[in-house]
Formats: C-alpha cells, sequence, structure tokens
C-alpha cells in the first residue's frame, strides 16, 4: 500500500504529455489597427498571461471539477436512502454509529476495567491497546453488525439492529454483553460509558432520575429533527436485573475528537460501589456536570451515561426517532433479539448464495472465517467530512481544499482510518461482488471529489477525527501525486457483471476523461506509451533507494537515481488496463473510443513492451532509469567536535561505489516485474510468460509456502533497511492485493490454450492455497488480519486489523474473479 503513510514531500518535476496537442490553426489579421493599438493590446495580453502563469495554476488547484457530480443530489440523505442512513460509519471507535451526513451526532461506547488506581479506558481503536481480538463477525453493510471485542479478562459483544419508518432513517437499538474470559482472572466489575454528541449543530437535554442515572435523552437537530435516546437498566443475559451504580456527564468539548479526553478529565476515584454482601470498593466515575478550562471554541454537547455492573452483564440502548408514528414495538429485549436473529439467517443465506463456500467444500469454521472477511470490510466503510490540505508546485503554502464527503472503506480501523486512493479499488473488487449499487455509490463518492485539473488526492483526511490519527507533517497532499489507478478495476468488474445502468456511467464519464488525462499526462514517460511516477524521493544522500511512495510500493527498488528518463513498468501496465477500461466505458455512453482503443492496443503491444522494459541480460522485465547497485549505508565519519561539546551522532548515509548509468534497474526481482502477468498483458504464448512463471515458482526467488514475496531472496535489498529508522516493507514481506492479482492471472491463463496453461494451471491451485492457508491459520492464532506477512515464517506482521485488501482471501476462497 503507499503503507509507509509516513510520507516525504517529493520533488517538483516537469510533466511531458503523452500525446502533442494539436496546435490551433494560425489566423492572419484582417483590417489595419494602429501601431499604439497593437503595442498596448500585445502588453496587455502579456499582462495576462503572466498574472495566468502566477495565479491560474494555483487557483486550479483548488477549483472543483466542472462536469456535473457524478453523484445525484440528495442520494445520502434520508429520502433518497433511508435504509443506508444510519450506520456503523466511525470505524475508528470500537463501537460508534452516525448518520451520512457532514454534521451528524453521533453516538459511541466506551468501557473501563474498574482497577485500583489505573484508568484504562477503552474508545478508539488502537494497536497500544492490545485487545487479542476485535472485529465483525456479522455486518451486512446496511440493517445489523454482530462484533466481538476480546480485552483483559472478558469480552464484549456489540450489537446493533436498524429499523425503518419515519422521515430520518428510522429507529436504531444496541446491546452490549459482557463475559468473563475463562482462562483470564474474572473482573469483579466493569464500567460501560455510552454517549451521544452533535457536532456543532442540535441540542440535547438529559432526562435523569435518582440524581445520577440519565435514563433517556431527547434530541433535535436541523436533519434528525426530534428523537430520544433510552438507556435501559443492565440485566443479566437471562434478563435478571443488576446492582448497579450510575453517573452522567453533561459537558461540552472542542470537537469530536476531544471526547475521549473531555471524559478522562472528568473521571474521578471518589465513588463507591457496594453491591449487597460484598465489601465497598472505590471506583472511577465522571463528575455530573463539568466544563474545560479557557478560551477554547467548544462546538460539541457530550452526554454520557455511565453504568457501573458486575460481569457477566448485558446492557440496551434504543434510539427512536420523532418521526416514526404507530410504532408498534420497541426495538428491545425479545422484539431485538427476533430481528437480529431474522437478519443473521438473511446475511448467512446471502453470503452463501454470493460466494458458494459450503458448496465448494469449505468448513464451517472456514466460512465463519470469511464471513467475518466480508463483515469486517462492510463494518469499516465509513462517512467523512471535511477538507483536505493541498499545495502544489504553484502555490507557496498548503491551500484548504474545497469541502467535501466521502463514503468509502478504510484499511484498518487501527491505523489507517481514512480513505487511500489505490486501496478503496481492492476493497470494492470484493465489495461490488456482494453490493454492486454500494461500490458504485463508492465510486461516485471518490471522483466527486476531483478538482478541475482531474486530480484526486490519494489520501483522505477529512475532518477533525481522521485528522486526529495522522502527524501534522503528513497532512499536505501534493497535486503531482497519483497512486495506481485501481478504480479501473473495479469498473471492469462491474462491466463484466453487467450491473452498471447507463446513466451512471454518463455521470461518472466527464470525471473518468479527466482523472485518465491527468495520468496521460502528469505522469508520462520520456517515450510515447512510456510512464513515469512523480514524487519519487529527491533526498538521495539518506536512502539505501529513494522511495516512490506514490506508486502504492514505497520502497520497493527503482532505479538508485530518480531522474527525468526513468520508465516504470507497473505505471504503464496500470495505464494499459486504464485505457482499455476507458474504450469500453466511451462506448457504453455513446462517445468516442477510438484513441483510448488505439492507446490500449499499444500499451498492451508485446514488442513495443518488450522493447521498453524487457531486461535480456536479466531475464525479466524491468524499470529503466539512471541506476547501479554499487549502494550502501554507511556510517558517516566526522569530525571531532570543539572542547566541552557533545559529540555528535554519526547518521547513516548513502555511499556509491560505482556511478549510476541509463540501464535496465537490476537487482529489483519481484512484484512489479510480475506487472505484464499481474494486469494480463502478455500474449498465452509468450515466452515472458514461461519466465515469470519460473520466477514465481522458484524458491529463491519469489515463491514461499505463504504466498509470494516481494522481493526476490537474490536482490541486494532484500530485506534491507532503507534507512537507519526505514524498516524494509515491500523488500521480502507478502502482501495480499498483489497475490490476488497473481491468484487472478494465473487463472486466467490457465483457462487460455497455449505452451504455459497446465503450468499457469498448477502455480494457481497451489498459491491459492497457500495463501489462503495462511492468512486463515494467522486469523485463528492470533486473532486479527494483517497487513502484510513474513516471508519466512507466514506470520502477520504491520499493522492489524487490516481487513482491508487483505480480505481479497474472500474472493480467492470463492474462486470470483
Amino acid at each position: 500500500m503507499a503503507r509507509e503513510r509516513r510520507r516525504r514531500r517529493g520533488g517538483t518535476e516537469g510533466a511531458r504529455p503523452q500525446e502533442r496537442v494539436p496546435r490551433a490553426a494560425g489566423r492572419r489579421a484582417r483590417g489595419h489597427a494602429g501601431a499604439g493599438l497593437a503595442l498596448l493590446a500585445l502588453g496587455c495580453a502579456a499582462l495576462a498571461c503572466g498574472l495566468y502563469a502566477r495565479w491560474g495554476p494555483a487557483a486550479s488547484l483548488v477549483a472543483p471539477h466542472a462536469a456535473p457530480r457524478a453523484l445525484l443530489p440528495g442520494s445520502t440523505g434520508p429520502d433518497a436512502a433511508p435504509a443506508r442512513f444510519w450506520g456503523s460509519y466511525r470505524p475508528h471507535v470500537y463501537f460508534g454509529m452516525k448518520t451520512r451526513s457532514p454534521r451528524s451526532p453521533v453516538a459511541g461506547l466506551m468501557w473501563m476495567h474498574q482497577l485500583e488506581g489505573d484508568i484504562r479506558l477503552r474508545h478508539t481503536c488502537e494497536q497500544s491497546d492490545g485487545l487479542p481480538r476485535y472485529g465483525w463477525l456479522l455486518h451486512d453493510g446496511i440493517h445489523f453488525g454482530v462484533q466481538e471485542i476480546k480485552d483483559l479478562g472478558f469480552s464484549l459483544q456489540t450489537e446493533f439492529v436498524k429499523c425503518p419508518g419515519g422521515q430520518h432513517g428510522g429507529d436504531w437499538s444496541w446491546r452490549v454483553t459482557v463475559r468473563p474470559e475463562r482462562t483470564s482472572p474474572k473482573p469483579l466489575f466493569i464500567s460501560l460509558l455510552f454517549y451521544v454528541a452533535t457536532d456543532g449543530q442540535g441540542t440535547l437535554q438529559p432526562v435523569i432520575e435518582e440524581k445520577t442515572r440519565l435514563v433517556s435523552l431527547r434530541g433535535q437537530t436541523e436533519e434528525l429533527g426530534n428523537f430520544t435516546v433510552t438507556f435501559q437498566q443492565p440485566t443479566t443475559e437471562a434478563g435478571t436485573p443488576l446492582y448497579a451504580r450510575y453517573n452522567y456527564l453533561q459537558a461540552k468539548a472542542e470537537g469530536l475528537h476531544r471526547l475521549t479526553d473531555v471524559v478522562k478529565a472528568s473521571l474521578t476515584p471518589r465513588f463507591s460501589y457496594a453491591p449487597p454482601g460484598l465489601p465497598k470498593r472505590r471506583y472511577f466515575g465522571v463528575d455530573v456536570s463539568h466544563s474545560p478550562a479557557g478560551d477554547r471554541e467548544l462546538r460539541s454537547q457530550l452526554l454520557v451515561h455511565q453504568v457501573t455492573v458486575p460481569v457477566p452483564c448485558r446492557v440496551e440502548v434504543a434510539f427512536e426517532s420523532g418521526s416514526v408514528v404507530n410504532r408498534p414495538e420497541r426495538l428491545l429485549a425479545e422484539v431485538l433479539t427476533r430481528e437480529l436473529d431474522r437478519y443473521m439467517a438473511a446475511f448467512e443465506l446471502r453470503f452463501e448464495e454470493t460466494f458458494g463456500l459450503a458448496s465448494k467444500g469449505f468448513s464451517p469454521p472456514e466460512q465463519y472465517f470469511a464471513r467475518a472477511l466480508l463483515s469486517n470490510m462492510l463494518g469499516g466503510m465509513g462517512y467523512f467530512h471535511g477538507h483536505s490540505l493541498v499545495q502544489s508546485p504553484h502555490t507557496e503554502a498548503p491551500q484548504p481544499y474545497p469541502a467535501g464527503s466521502l463514503f468509502t472503506a478504510v484499511p484498518s480501523r487501527s491505523f489507517f482510518p481514512r480513505g487511500f486512493l489505490w486501496d478503496e479499488g481492492f476493497h470494492q473488487l470484493l465489495l461490488a461482488r456482494w453490493d454492486p449499487a454500494l461500490s458504485q455509490e463508492v465510486l461516485a463518492h471518490w471522483f466527486d471529489l476531483m478538482n478541475t485539473e482531474g486530480w484526486i488526492p490519494r489520501e483522505q483526511i477529512l475532518g477533525d477525527e481522521a485528522l486526529a490519527k495522522v502527524p501534522p507533517e503528513f497532512v499536505v497532499q501534493h497535486s503531482q501525486a497519483g497512486n495506481p489507478p485501481t478504480f479501473f478495476l473495479v469498473l471492469q468488474q462491474l462491466l463484466k457483471q453487467g450491473v452498471v445502468e447507463r446513466g451512471y456511467l454518463q455521470r461518472l464519464y466527464p470525471r473518468l476523461q479527466s482523472w485518465y488525462s491527468w495520468y496521460n499526462h502528469t505522469q508520462a514517460g520520456p517515450l510515447p506509451y512510456t510512464f513515469r511516477w512523480r514524487g519519487r524521493d529527491q533526498d538521495t544522500q539518506l536512502f539505501l533507494n529513494p522511495k516512490t511512495l506514490t506508486s502504492g510500493l514505497d520502497d520497493y527498488p527503482r532505479a538508485s537515481h530518480p531522474s527525468l528518463d526513468e520508465r516504470h513498468l507497473d505505471l504503464r501496465c496500470w495505464m494499459a488496463v486504464a485505457s482499455a477500461v476507458m474504450a469500453e466505458v466511451a462506448t457504453q455512453v455513446g462517445e468516442p473510443a477510438s484513441d483510448y482503443a488505439r492507446m490500449a492496443e499499444g500499451l498492451a503491444d508485446n514488442e513495443l513492451l518488450e522493447r521498453h522494459h524487457w531486461a535480456e541480460a536479466l531475464g525479466t522485465f524491468a524499470d529503466y532509469g539512471n541506476h547501479t547497485q554499487a549502494v550502501a549505508l554507511e556510517r558517516e565519519r566526522l569530525q571531532p567536535s570543539p572542547p566541552g561539546q557533545p559529540p555528535p551522532i554519526p547518521r547513516l548515509v548513502r555511499v556509491v561505489r560505482k556511478p549510476p548509468r541509463l540501464q535496465f534497474v537490476g537487482g529489483a526481482l519481484g512484484y512489479v516485474s510480475l506487472f505484464p502477468l499481474l494486469l494480463q498483458l502478455l500474449n498465452p504464448d509468450s515466452p515472458h510468460l514461461g519466465s515469470l512463471l519460473v520466477d514465481m515458482k522458484n524458491e529463491q526467488k519469489l515463491w514461499t509456502p505463504f504466498g509470494l514475496r516481494s522481493l526476490s531472496r537474490s536482490s541486494p535489498f532484500y530485506l534491507k533497511r532503507n534507512t537507519e529508522h526505514d524498516p524494509p516493507y515491500w523488500r521480502g514481506a507478502i502482501w495480499i492485493n498483489i497475490n490476488y492479482l497473481a491468484v487472478q492471472a494465473l487463472h486466467h491463463y490457465s483457462q487460455l490454450k497455449g505452451p504455459y496453461q497446465e503450468a499457469a494451471a498448477r502455480l494457481y491451485h497451489e498459491l491459492r492455497t497457500n495463501v489462503i492457508g495462511n492468512v486463515l491459520q494467522q486469523y485463528l492464532d492470533s486473532g486479527y488480519v494483517w497487513e502484510q506477512y513474513n516471508d519466512r515464517t507466514g506470520q502477520g506482521q504491520g499493522c492489524y486489523p487490516f481487513t482491508g485488501w487483505s480480505a481479497l482471501v474472500l474472493l480467492m476462497m470463492a474462486e470470483e474473479y
């Protein structure tokens, strides 16, 4: 992934368009004009050109695309899409809900162990919490969700169900069940903190009983009208009432990103917990009222209901819309159980109809794992609103991008709870199988974030809650930076499924044109039909190999010395797919398709591909650029420091022992080398297809029992750190998105007559089995799906849970390509 999300600013490089723009025919001046008027006109024109040269490109950076929006007006609102209006669209918290609107009120859950002198408050998903497991077990993306969270000593099961009705998205209810873990000491009691907060609009009024128990709240916002939230008293799972102590908090915060801080600041240990027959204990509780000090803008209202209760226990919460009339029964207790059971049964039936895992012979535990993969992807959908910070070579400082909304899946709830462009294409390959309409809506959201130049910021950090997860130095998005255009893979699949309406394609087409043109011009290479990623690291002194974060493959070794002469193989292959899809879309909407078809034909021409990227001496496809393999990181030699001063700390710096020269990039056999195969550009009788199949199966190169490693073991960059503080990323680890493309491609070539059909079929079955088996085993062993997998042990590594593109294992299981 561009999964060193810790990005460094790339250089500002000129773009070379792929094709010359035809010159407008000159027109001869007619009539007569005085020399003075002509000079004046020339001067005005020069001034105008100068001003445009300075301000025009800067203004276009933040100018929205002129085409009508791909997303129909109001399509995310309660009138057009009531079933999707409310949802678990806060993936960065363990359990929370909001609406698909820019200023939605939010609801959420926090909880605390009640340990002597220790505040261990859980709220936002954090790897540092060290939870043994958490994630959605069942989630259909619309009606319900069931999640398991294992904490230290106990587990929580969180469930929600929605009920349609009224004009504001209907009702919903929560159920949280806490159970002790058999293998851990039983916690005596726990505090569950349910909250509702606004984001700058509306009101929340508490309804209090017995001074400290928040029985319910009455709310009102512009979009939701009137509503109530009711907090039921805790019970056992059988429904028996439990002893509990109650606290509530009414406060304000700077924004939704500060809710945890406000709650923590209000906690005091002065409260007593004394169930009948047991000794009195102190516990941490929120104060009755609390207002943060200072003169900061406090725009978020917050109401917190804290219930401190023994384990095991169960608590239910009900949201009821004021616009629902003649409500037949409340969504609580037996009614909630009945609706959950109904939706779970429908989900499992639909899952089998869609993916057919039982009919393919997968065991119940394997099906359980597969359902969790899809559920975590659906449960990881988020709705974000805000503006990016962007910069171009024409602006002296970052500029606020126009505010926009984005409905998208996220790679990781704990580490990357926001939208990433090239990840999202892989996410939608799975979700388009489950719900094609959902995927089309997500694509429309992304394309509506396009500026007038056809650029889409590749990392979407929208809103304070998303911003709180990103270090400040990595927030700015640069307008030369692209990402692999994986949305074309999604469109290719949707078109193949035959589920895209012509009207949708017509709305999308002007933006597709601009996006394609942006890549074709800004990322053009030095020769026709070649491409070069912009945004490579320019500080070559500190990097063993300057990274190319824009490619999504981060530290994968490229040419050692970035230059304008580079030709990047993977980008060329992405553009071949993009061109073919553009030709198909243009045909379907009745627009000229010949230019796209001609470009697709040229980029798929195996002879031209060989001329630009086949390195005969290396026996593989490769990048081309100013390169030398004779580089190493060494400690710099520093002059002694003056007397009385501490000695400086020597850095690791790059030493170049042999000057670079223009050549194919050696020492980099790996994922990039496979791209002509991965994106199915090679003819089935191409001898180079045979060579790549041999390299894939070679255990000293790419093959492992767990999947294809990203870089050959024979590479001098294999598992090498890129800087002193920059461990290897795409230099040997196994990544599931690329393995999915490999499995898909091998399946494709196993269906085509040719000399390598049988070899492709054998590799297909072996690789598919290896990847599925390892990801499943690591899930069973560790409780998580991971960002990447160790090529020597198969162990999960990187961030977790990572049910982003690693969930593509489900499509491998289903053999849906």
